[in-house]
């Protein structure tokens, strides 16, 4: 399924300050205010794989256009399971099938330039493990930390230096962030500071990881660390700001929970939010990843309630200049 449609866009002014091994936060005093919707200055493709127009979510993109992604609600998983794959963007002729050999459920999450992908797969038990694709020879990955029962997994992001981000459950169901080397098969932990818990993401080639975490008020809010630096993002007047993807640049996207408990996809950029929404689901977007090229994907849920993967690149047209 292949459709186009052209949205509109207003400024938002959030500022975040960093520093050395300092904490950062967007909240600001007073009453706070959602980001303005940023939606008007980008074009937006509906994309799916027509193996399952009901159900598709769009997770990554890399600077050749490549997309990871998947169909299938997983629900139930016997008979709607995930199966992953990859597509050229605008070319609903061209998915590539990619699932991680005798798995009941596989997630194509993240793509890099050299076309190397990451996600994760689920067995019959209900057990999820990270993968590595390198041009077909796959790799399965799990930090020996894992102590939930079955065991979860999951690869969500990837660089082009061998590195991917993801997380693990301990024995409660709490996820913990790590990045994980392709080169030396280890596990670096990723831990927020004040984090109850922890997903990692995203990570950069400049080594930026992102991600989000609970705090210990139940707030989910998110985080990019660079080296020693920790930036905390949260959306002023939202309890959950998850971001999902992180570019070279810096440039963050993700999802927020705005009112009446509606979903939103943000754009993070020079410390300041904007908001995201598809127009055929304003309020259930969620924007999954971007590539420095400006393209953004992710998903929707359109009004017959499917959920739809979408592109999303800036236009120029009718901006006006300083």
């Amino acid at each position: 399924m292949l459709t186009t449609k052209t949205a509109g866009r207003l400024a938002a002014a959030v500022g975040l300050a960093t520093g050395a091994l300092a904490l950062a936060t967007t909240s600001a005093f007073g009453a706070p205010a959602f980001p303005a919707d940023a939606s008007a200055h980008y074009s937006f493709t509906t994309l799916g794989d027509p193996a399952d127009p009901t159900f598709n979510q769009l997770l990554g993109i890399n600077d050749f256009g490549v997309i990871a992604g998947y169909f299938g609600s997983g629900s139930p998983a016997a008979t709607h399971p995930n199966k992953g794959y990859t597509v050229l963007p605008y070319s609903a002729d061209r998915f590539t099938n990619e699932n991680y050999p005798a798995s009941q459920q596989t997630q194509v999450t993240a793509i890099n330039d050299w076309g190397n992908t990451v996600g994760f797969y689920a067995t019959t038990s209900g057990a999820n493990y990270g993968f590595l694709d390198e041009g077909g020879v796959l790799r399965s990955v799990a930090d020996p930390l894992t102590t939930s029962k079955p065991p979860v997994n999951q690869l969500l992001g990837i660089n082009n230096n061998g590195q991917a981000a993801g997380f693990y459950n301990d024995a409660k169901g709490n996820p913990h962030a790590y990045v994980w080397s392709r080169y030396t098969n280890t596990f670096v932990a990723v831990n927020p500071p004040g984090a109850s818990s922890a997903t990692a993401t995203a990570i950069n080639d400049h080594g930026a990881i992102g991600g989000f975490f609970t705090e210990a008020n139940g707030t989910v809010a998110s985080f990019i660390k660079q080296a020693n630096t920790w930036k905390i993002l949260e959306v002023p007047g939202s309890k959950m700001t998850e971001l999902f993807g992180l570019n070279d640049e810096g440039v963050a996207v993700g999802m927020y929970v705005g009112q009446h408990k509606k979903t939103f996809g943000f754009i993070y950029e020079h410390g300041a939010f904007e908001t995201l929404n598809d127009p055929a689901g304003v309020g259930t977007t969620v924007v999954n990843g971007l590539n420095n090229a400006g393209q953004i994907v992710g998903f929707y849920t359109d009004s017959k309630g499917n959920t739809d993967g979408f592109v999303a690149f800036l236009h120029l047209v009718g901006i006006p200049t300083a």
